[in-house]
């Protein structure tokens, strides 16, 4: 079940008053669960955790998993004590892409206004393709029983008259339901809610309205929008009050990019030896790779992210001036930095390698370094990366890996020019 707070002013399936609701939010239930619930159902009816081992973290869990506490970032080993009859998973993130996209397109095939907001969940505006499917309610129920027959899982709907209030209400509806909260209603749906439910609500956010006496968004509706902004900001202040009104005039917007993306991993146990860190920082820049030029994208900057086995995180970036999507380059930058980590003597307990400043490489003019000009070709390596997507696309991500930093005599040397930046 989802632990969102729910309303009474809403039912999961009103059937009418649905003018002016055309924004749907569908968001999969338990996404990377279900995905391997799909593939393993023998595995149904179980308590299954998508993660890495003991020393990893929770992913995803099933609900019947959740009943126990179980919830995603939490440490496996804590999830472990409190559902110690667990199915545990690893995670394939290549079967998580596949699936993803195939419901997007068949989201796409609803109507053109689609906003994917993250591997599981998007926006549709659904106001033009009424007259042909039917009403926001029938057009839920056919995204649901489409994605249910092609994929093998399942998903939840939310309507609303805004992107706020839908998806609100597609949290509402979870597991596997639709709800719909028509326009007169939103205010009475919103009003019965705590104010963390509202769109950019954390604790700190929390917490400085509750010193103002504001716990509900009817509290903070009914408050002066002034006194609002005195406790989180003018803006902040002025956002969270229209919310509280149901006033939301973002659009669906189709095409959002992605403004960041990477890959982390915990190791099994605490890792002294930098070589062995030095080696998965490179799958994980080759992960990252491989993601960006799958959906056409390049980088700009190219952070580092360390967890010593005292729990210290700590994180080192830097921007290139020539945008990439080349593993090889990437990885280059990525040893540079970790070359610059001051661990303190302590053993590594996880590495991470993130990429922004993202842009689409169609559009995206290069400029090549001297470097580039008289090293190997960044062009010829790229050529070779992309023959080695097609063989993972063909035969599965671990069937091909790059060879080591010294091999095949290329040089050791990054041949991207670096604006120095430090996030720690």
């Amino acid at each position: 079940m989802s632990r969102g707070p729910r309303s009474a002013d809403a039912r999961r399936d009103w059937g009418r008053e649905e003018v002016g609701c055309s924004i749907l939010h569908v968001d999969m239930d338990a996404f990377f669960a279900s995905v391997e619930l799909a593939r393993r159902p023998q595995l149904r009816g179980l308590p299954v955790i998508v993660g890495g081992a003991t020393r990893g973290v929770v992913l995803a869990a099933t609900y019947e998993a959740r009943a126990f506490g179980v919830h995603s970032a939490m440490p496996m080993a804590t999830a472990l004590r409190q559902c110690p009859q667990a199915v545990v998973v690893p995670p394939d993130h290549h079967a998580y892409h596949e699936v993803s996209t195939g419901v997007m397109q068949l989201l796409g095939d609803i109507t053109a206004l689609v906003e994917q907001v993250s591997v599981d969940e998007a926006f549709l505006d659904v106001a033009g393709a009424r007259r042909r499917l039917g009403p926001p309610t029938i057009i839920a129920r056919l995204i649901r029983r489409q994605v249910q027959e092609q994929f093998g899982i399942t998903c939840s709907v939310g309507i609303g008259s805004t992107k706020f209030v839908a998806k609100l209400a597609s949290g509402q509806a979870k597991p596997d339901g639709v709800l719909l909260v028509p326009r007169a209603a939103t205010v009475d749906f919103l009003r019965v809610l705590p104010v963390g439910a509202l769109w950019g609500v954390g604790e700190k956010t929390e917490a400085a309205l509750a010193r103002f006496g504001i716990r509900t968004v009817a509290e903070l509706a009914d408050s002066d929008v002034s006194t609002v902004q005195h406790a989180v900001g003018k803006v902040a202040g002025a956002h969270l009050f229209d919310l509280s009104w149901g006033r939301d005039p973002r659009p669906v917007s189709p095409g959002r990019e992605e403004r960041s993306l990477g890959a982390e991993e915990t190791f099994l146990t605490d890792v002294a030896d930098l070589t062995v860190v030095q080696e998965k920082a490179r799958d994980l820049a080759d992960r990252c790779a491989v993601r960006l030029r799958r959906n056409g994208l390049v980088t700009r900057t190219i952070t580092v992210k360390i967890r010593t086995s005292d729990f210290r995180t700590l994180t080192r970036s830097r921007t290139l001036v020539t945008p990439t999507d080349v593993g090889r380059e990437m990885f280059l930058a990525v040893r540079e930095l970790l070359a610059g980590v001051d661990l303190g003597g302590l053993p590594v307990r996880l590495v991470g390698v993130r990429v922004e400043g993202l842009s689409r490489a169609a559009s995206t003019i290069r400029q090549p370094t001297l470097e580039e000009a008289s090293d190997e070709p960044v062009q010829a390596r790229r050529d070779a990366e992309l023959t080695m997507d097609r063989v993972r696309e063909r035969f599965g991500g671990a069937a091909i890996r790059s060879g080591a930093a010294q091999a095949g005599g290329v040089s050791s040397r990054s041949t991207t020019t670096f604006v120095p930046a430090d996030l720690s």
